[in-house]
């Protein structure tokens, strides 16, 4: 083997640099980061993901709630107007109001995305209408109150209204019983009851006689007096009923029907109207005439005032003569 001391003229190769590893390190540690960045941000999206939640969860409870007062508000509301009809005329002033409130508490209500803010404006608006629900409350109470006060003098009225409704009736009553007695008891008494068959003379003359052919006329008399009898005219009606037990009827005497308080209807011959003086006896006569013959035997006569029988008498006609 030679050797030589001069340089050889092949260059030296130098050893290769290995940047492999490196690349794969950097590669590596970007990965983590990014790995790292990746979950930090999704960490980080979590925690406002949950925060929002909450604050939506919070936002639903508390529309929720908002809502659970409306409808208590409602209730109280349609309690109190739908049992007192004397609160009609306040609830109208108060309607215009009222119809606000709810309309725009359930705007807010309405919406799904309800803000905070337009929460707590229904809140505010809820509170207001509860207000005004107690007023109202308040009213009823008070109105109630009354009632019950007006309900109390109402049977109280009505209690003294029965009572001087039975006052009257009673009083009514005694008032008839005393007219009717005072009635009954201004009856005229009638006394000194005659009846005289007269004939009549030639000049005027006149001469009582007990037989019949000869009588021309039959006259009543009789005394009428009444301690209370109101003073004025009071009408006597008269029956004279002959010996055939007919009622003598005459048309010039007006003769016709009364009414007795005791037998009905019944006719009469005459009817004599007297002047009555209070507490003072007035004499009374009546003069029957006929144009036919009297009749022998009893002519009775009957006389009647306010529907009472007062008196009565009678007279009898002989058949006179010899051979009569």
């Amino acid at each position: 083997m030679s050797t030589s001391n001069y340089p050889s003229a092949t260059p030296t190769q130098e050893p290769k640099k290995d940047y492999k590893g490196l690349i794969i390190a950097l590669l590596a540690a970007g990965l983590l980061g990014t790995w790292g960045y990746l979950l930090w941000n999704n960490n980080k999206n979590e925690q406002t993901i949950q925060q929002k939640e909450a604050t939506i969860s919070q936002v639903t409870d508390e529309k929720t709630e908002l809502q659970r007062n409306f409808d208590a508000s409602l209730a109280r509301l349609d309690s109190v107007t739908g049992n007192n009809n004397a609160l009609e005329g306040k609830l109208t002033e108060k309607n215009s109001e009222i119809s606000k409130l709810k309309g725009e508490i359930r705007s807010i209500l309405n919406k799904k995305n309800a803000t905070a803010a337009e929460l707590t404006r229904a809140k505010a608006l809820i509170t207001e209408l509860n207000d005004k629900v107690a007023g109202l409350e308040q009213e009823v109470a008070r109105l109630t109150t009354e009632n019950t006060q007006l309900t109390t003098d109402l049977t109280a009225e009505k209690g003294k209204t029965t009572q001087l409704t039975s006052d009257l009736a009673t009083t009514t009553t005694q008032k008839q019983e005393l007219e009717k007695t005072v009635d009954i008891a201004s009856t005229l008494n009638a006394s000194n009851i005659a009846i005289t068959p007269i004939n009549e003379k030639k000049g005027g003359k006149e001469k009582v006689t007990t037989t019949a052919k000869k009588v021309d006329k039959l006259v009543v008399s009789f005394d009428v007096d009444n301690r209370i009898a109101p003073a004025g005219t009071a009408d006597v009606y008269v029956i004279v009923t002959g010996p055939d037990g007919k009622p003598v009827a005459q048309e010039a005497l007006g003769s016709g029907t009364f009414t007795t308080r005791e037998e009905g209807e019944k006719p009469f011959t005459a009817k004599v109207p007297v002047k009555i003086e209070t507490n003072k006896k007035i004499a009374v006569e009546f003069a029957l005439k006929q144009a036919e013959t009297f009749q022998k035997g009893n002519y009775k006569i009957e006389i009647y005032h306010n529907g009472f029988k007062i008196g009565e008498g009678t007279r009898e006609l002989k058949k006179g003569g010899l051979f009569g």
